[in-house]
């Protein structure tokens, strides 16, 4: 989930705080120890996250864009210096043109501004019309105060109302030093950015992994019954079934499936054998892991895994490739039924061919409609103009190449004239007759005798009332050209 960290670096942030032990220190440089304690917790437990960095005053500054270099972020930070008031309007309008063009509209966000909790009123007069808040994009605010713990702070609290009530104002329990306001920090990164961790089951084989992002409960609402579903700690494998079977199911969401850092192999039996001291390394490249197992087993074979998450909802476990040198184990979770891929039925009536040395290619799955679908046929679609005018182009071209291309000619020609049919469109016969006998007279002097026959032939046909039937066909006229004389 992107996160925007907001920092006022207004006059206010420079007042001065001395802890018990004598040591004086700026809200803002209390603000900057937060922040890396913040990007220390994203390196270790929330690597894929993706950070922006904006500060304001009587203007905003964008400090960093959204990024991964942690480092980076940290290198700036330690650079910024107090300016003048704080005006928190135009930063909030900001924010909201940044996620839209970096993320959109769907992906949720987090904003936490970090603050001492001295913005003036200026939020009570948001213009109603142009207000920054709730922002235009799913996410919460998360406001820290550098003030007292008994700071009313009502400003904020009322920002968080008109960001719709999600997020929520976090103040120190202790007066501000730099242990407590890294101990707020920790807290808010435990309760907001902490990582689904779960275990992958398969049989006797099993792995600690995390899901990035940390899925979140869904909720699926009926006539009559709503329903939450949480996952459960185990991702039990059910089975496996190739790729081109599952298709493009509807999904919930998405997630990274990622070995867990902490997890260790099983404790191996003791060998009694001689080892040179440069063997007692431990590579963490050549440590077994399931995780690794099933990915790579399931890329090689271009199959998935069908997957148990939870009471009745089920998800699916495969290989995705962002670019042809790097690709990763993702889970897509379905919605929650067991029905929910319609083309595979239910889940629980899925197994293995009773002999699957001697299949039945009677009983091959997918089993295959006797019909034919429409959406195979070769169909044509007029919604733009420009449609139709490719369309009769293309019969042109090939009246130019008779009798080379008679064939096509008058494949295309059939194929436009049952759909101009078919959509009651009889006004385009008539026109494309007319364009066919003006392109007739168009012919210049070195063109074949065929072409100009066929194409006063194919005129004729389109104005005959016959050729109203969509079942009929309209034929190549036999010329001594056509019948190789």
């Amino acid at each position: 989930m992107p996160t925007v960290v907001v920092l006022d670096v207004s006059l206010s942030m420079a007042r001065p705080i001395t802890s018990p032990d004598g040591e004086t220190m700026t809200r803002l440089q209390l603000a900057v120890q937060g922040i890396n304690n913040l990007l220390d917790y994203f390196s270790l437990y929330s690597k894929l996250e993706f950070v922006a960095l904006v500060t304001f005053s009587s203007i905003y500054e964008v400090i960093s864009p959204f990024t991964r270099d942690f480092d980076l972020l940290k290198s700036k930070i330690s650079q910024l210096e107090e300016q003048d008031k704080s005006c928190l309007e135009p930063v909030l309008q900001y924010i909201n043109s940044l996620v839209l063009g970096e993320w959109g509209s769907a992906t949720p966000c987090q904003v936490i501004l970090i603050t001492d909790g001295s913005v003036n009123d200026e939020v009570i007069t948001f213009s109603q019309s142009n207000s920054p808040l709730p922002f235009s994009f799913p996410g919460k605010l998360l406001v820290v105060a550098l003030a007292p713990p008994d700071s009313p702070l009502t400003t904020l609290h009322y920002l968080i109302e008109l960001a719709g009530g999600e997020g929520s104002v976090i103040i120190p329990e202790n007066p501000l030093t730099v242990t407590s306001i890294q101990n707020v920090f920790h807290k808010l990164a435990e309760e907001n950015y902490t990582s689904f961790s779960g275990t992958l089951k398969c049989g006797n084989l099993d792995c600690k992994v995390i899901l990035s992002p940390a899925p979140v409960p869904y909720t699926k609402v009926s006539d009559f019954v709503c329903e939450t579903y949480s996952l459960s700690g185990v991702l039990e494998i059910c089975g496996f079934i190739e790729l081109v079977h599952v298709g493009s199911p509807a999904a919930v969401s998405r997630h990274l499936v990622l070995p867990h850092p902490g997890a260790q192999p099983p404790p191996q039996p003791a060998i009694k054998m001689e080892i040179d001291s440069d063997d007692e390394t431990h590579d963490e490249g050549k440590t077994p892991s399931f995780c690794v197992l099933l990915h790579g087993s399931l890329k090689v074979e271009n199959m998935a895994a069908m997957c148990q998450v939870g009471k009745n909802w089920y998800g699916v476990l495969y290989s995705w490739a962002d670019s042809k040198k790097k690709s990763n184990l993702m889970l897509t979770l379905l919605e929650p039924s067991v029905n929910s891929v319609s083309w595979l039925g239910n889940f629980n009536y899925l197994g293995v061919p009773e002999d699957p040395e001697h299949p039945n290619p009677e009983e091959a799955f997918p089993v295959r409609p006797a019909e034919k679908r429409s959406y195979s046929q070769n169909c044509v679609v007029w919604i733009r103009q420009a449609g139709l005018q490719s369309d009769i182009q293309k019969i042109l071209r090939h009246a130019r190449k008779l009798p080379d291309k008679t064939q096509h000619f008058y494949k295309e020609l059939n194929r436009v004239r049952r759909a101009a049919i078919s959509l009651g469109f009889m006004s385009l016969l008539d026109g494309l007759a007319a364009i066919l006998e003006r392109e007739c007279t168009l012919l210049p002097g070195g063109a074949h005798p065929d072409c100009a026959l066929q194409l006063t032939h194919a005129a004729g046909v389109l104005r005959k009332p016959y050729s109203r039937d969509p079942k009929y066909n309209v034929l190549p006229m036999r010329t001594k050209f056509t019948d190789g004389d």
